[in-house]
């Protein structure tokens, strides 16, 4: 169960209303952000966007969203009759997929370059992820240590050009010149989704088995878990919705 996908044919009784309004609230904090981003970028609005408490806010969001992936994965594996790892790796090359997608349409665009963003990210954390699944503690730790040396990594800011520093994106070596306007990669961001892994196995699960789920408490929650549910086709529609109603509004001005 990723990004509002369930492992079954969509019967609602076997998902976690929980997870599906978190992952909602997720989505909603995404969505805020780009808004707040396209106003400083498309409409000259003195806002700083990725920097300061913006940086902070779109921090804040990815973690949320990675953390979510991996406790996820937890739900669909234990839930799952023969989890094999053909079904993650098709899951897995789908939403990277997506993710070179989304790299296309800011090149035909024009507006930097999405190398290795939050949908790559996901994408190969699925596959990557799958010998981890059934582990608990040693997920913590390995997470831990990733995220440690993924700060290490980002705080010493290594630039490589060329196709050398395209390549080494994914492992938070900054390529050269390169004005990169969604960039998740793996180190740390692979050890967020551990982390979540962790928590699943550790945490949610036992805690879930102790107690029923119910149904989602009042409308709102309702409305999260739904927006949680359908989070990958909101994720790829929302950028372009946002920035067709600012144009059209005038708040905003386009110029391709």
């Amino acid at each position: 169960m990723l990004f509002g996908m369930a492992g079954g044919k969509g019967r609602r009784e076997g998902r976690f209303w929980d997870v599906d309004a978190a992952r909602g609230v997720a989505m909603i904090m995404v969505a805020f952000y780009h808004l707040v981003f396209d106003l400083d970028n498309f409409g000259g609005y003195p806002i700083a966007s990725t920097s300061g408490f913006w940086a902070a806010f779109a921090d804040a969001s990815a973690f949320m969203f990675v953390f979510l992936a991996g406790l996820s994965l937890t739900l669909s594996h234990r839930r799952a009759a023969r989890p094999t790892f053909g079904k993650y790796l098709g899951r897995g090359m789908r939403i990277f997929a997506y993710g070179m997608l989304i790299t296309l349409v800011f090149r035909l665009l024009d507006y930097g370059y999405v190398i290795f963003g939050i949908l790559h990210l996901i994408g190969v954390s699925i596959v990557l992820a799958y010998p981890f699944l059934r582990l608990r503690w040693a997920n913590l730790v390995l997470g831990l240590l990733i995220i440690a040396f993924g700060a290490y990594v980002g705080a010493k800011d290594f630039v490589v050009g060329g196709a050398a520093g395209v390549l080494l994106a994914p492992l938070g070596v900054l390529p050269e010149g390169l004005m990169m306007p969604d960039y998740r990669p793996l180190l740390p961001w692979f050890g967020v989704v551990l982390f979540g892994v962790f928590c699943g196995n550790a945490v949610y699960l036992p805690w879930r088995e102790r107690h029923r789920a119910g149904e989602p408490p009042g409308r709102v929650v309702s409305a999260l878990a739904l927006i949680g549910r359908n989070t990958l086709f909101i994720y790829l529609v929302h950028q372009p919705v946002l920035i067709a109603a600012l144009w059209a509004l005038g708040i905003i001005s386009l110029s391709f």
